[in-house]
């Protein structure tokens, strides 16, 4: 019998839950806003939310919620 290979945990945890829902969403705002007349202001709105959903996962991770984390336990698939 082989050993399964290691998951190397692909963004598996909630900091990388939490930065991608939230870039999800900030993209989809950009989408509606860019086809919006006049819209630039929501489509730069879109983008910061982008960025703040990126500094979130990044902040999360640092706070022991990511793969490698203290408060993460990784469940079984």
């Amino acid at each position: 019998m082989t050993n399964p290979i290691a998951d190397p945990g692909h963004g598996h945890s909630p900091a990388a839950w939490t930065a991608v829902v939230i870039m999800l969403v900030g993209f989809a705002l950009g989408t509606v806003f860019f086809c919006v007349p006049n819209g630039e202001v929501g489509v730069w709105v879109s983008a910061a939310i982008v960025l703040i959903g990126a500094i979130s996962g990044w902040v999360l991770a640092k706070a022991g919620w990511g793969v490698k984390g203290p408060k993460y336990t990784p469940k079984a698939h």
